[in-house]
């Protein structure tokens, strides 16, 4: 009954619960190590909610893992399909920007965040020539190939 008692614990609540004397229910907690077998009981309470929620996450990261996979692949079969030639300037730069991030990150480099690259792929473009911007696009046209094409072996 004091074990279950939970955080509220108490001998005095137990000897009313029960009836008895405090003094006979505090001697039966001496006796007997209530409080730390109780203390003994709540570590191991949470320590087996710890384990529990870590299970938990393990799940949740292997649902995410192959949702991401369902996802990529079917990402992946609509990549295959596209014609970069039909693209716009701006839908093939984000292709590149995005493919060249989760490049990136595959072998555990940071994000790219305020680089030279990362410029060059957007607005600046803008100040091109339309001759730089048709040789620009030229260029990433055929990099969004090689990758496309490197992807499907």
């Amino acid at each position: 009954m004091y074990r279950d008692l939970g955080p509220v614990r108490s001998v005095t609540k137990v000897a009313r619960e029960l009836d008895k004397s405090r003094a006979l229910v505090g001697r039966w907690s001496r006796q007997f190590a209530w409080v730390m077998r109780a203390a003994a009981y709540d570590r191991e309470q949470d320590r087996l909610l710890l384990a529990e929620q870590a299970q938990a996450r393990r799940d949740i990261a292997r649902r995410h893992a192959k949702l991401a996979q369902a996802v990529q692949s079917k990402a992946v079969a609509r990549l295959q399909m596209l014609d970069p030639r039909e693209l716009s300037p701006s839908e093939l730069l984000r292709c590149i920007q995005v493919a060249a991030e989760i490049e990136r990150r595959a072998v555990g480099e940071s994000p790219a965040v305020g680089t030279v690259e990362g410029r060059d792929q957007g607005a600046d473009v803008a100040a091109l020539s339309d001759e730089e911007r048709r040789g620009r696009m030229d260029q990433l046209r055929r990099e969004l190939e090689r990758r496309l094409s490197e992807g499907a072996r």
